[in-house]
């Protein structure tokens, strides 16, 4: 017994080591844009790091207690923060995120839905969308990102605000694919890697060039993290070259350099 006893003094901290890698939990708070991206790649790094990670889904923005901003205004933590670039630019200014941990992961696209088995209509020219707009009896747009440039920008860019003020509306929580689906609204427009996931919808296309908005998606790692070196790995993994394919997959564009695209100015 005297001689085990010097083996497992050493033992025990080994062990303990062993056991503190394998219960180290990673907190991320992800907007829907990213979502579908992340749900492919999050279980491999988990796997292979021993991590469990809490994932908390919420909106960019809004006035939901779900978006992210007002998650954390109420005092949730997290390690990572997962979300459009320029509402993530805010929560910098704020103090939230650990200096120099910002990560651009992809830039998307924004897209329209019709419910699976309707007729699919054109979008590929601004006149043949102002003409499906028009024509259309209910559209759909998100609280998000995508939904502010919608509302506030591309009805106006084709001249019809006016006349869809009756029957555009915002849907708020739920995906814009799901109200589509339910049969709600007869077409909907979200940023792409939002709506491909989603069933009981056909994808029509994205918006034609001259009418697109692309929003960047980017991470950092939160002020607060109680794991902020676990946190920059996995950062550092989502923006790996091995993993834009899988990305790419799920409707998302790669990034063009590390700079944030360019945002069109967005009324509140």
């Amino acid at each position: 017994m005297k001689r085990l006893l010097p083996r497992l003094l050493l033992i025990a901290p080994l062990c303990l080591l062993s056991w503190e890698t394998s219960a180290k939990e990673i907190t991320v708070m992800i907007s829907g844009g990213f979502k579908a991206a992340w749900e492919k790649l999050s279980p491999a790094f988990a796997a292979e790091k021993g991590y469990t990670i809490k994932t908390v889904p919420g909106p960019s923005m809004g006035q939901s207690p779900e978006a992210i901003p007002n998650r954390l205004a109420a005092g949730e933590k997290a390690d990572v923060i997962i979300m459009v670039g320029y509402a993530l630019d805010k929560l910098d200014k704020e103090g939230r995120l650990l200096p120099g941990t910002r990560t651009e992961l992809a830039d998307s696209k924004i897209g329209a839905v019709v419910k699976k088995g309707a007729a699919v209509p054109d979008i590929t020219t601004a006149n043949a969308l102002r003409a499906t707009l028009l024509k259309a009896h209910s559209v759909a747009y998100s609280d998000s990102a995508s939904g502010k440039y919608v509302e506030t920008t591309l009805f106006n860019k084709l001249g019809i605000a006016e006349q869809l003020k009756p029957k555009a509306k915002r849907v708020e929580k739920t995906p814009v694919a799901q109200s589509v689906a339910s049969g709600r609204y007869e077409i909907g427009f979200q940023q792409v890697s939002e709506l491909l996931p989603l069933a009981g919808v056909t994808f029509i296309g994205k918006l034609p060039e001259d009418m697109q908005y692309v929003t960047r998606f980017a991470g950092a790692v939160s002020n607060h993290s109680a794991q902020p070196e676990e946190a920059k790995a996995l950062l550092a993994y989502l923006s790996s070259p091995g993993v834009q394919q899988q990305i790419q997959a799920t409707g998302l564009d790669p990034v063009s350099g590390r700079a944030p695209a360019p945002q069109p100015r967005l009324s509140q």
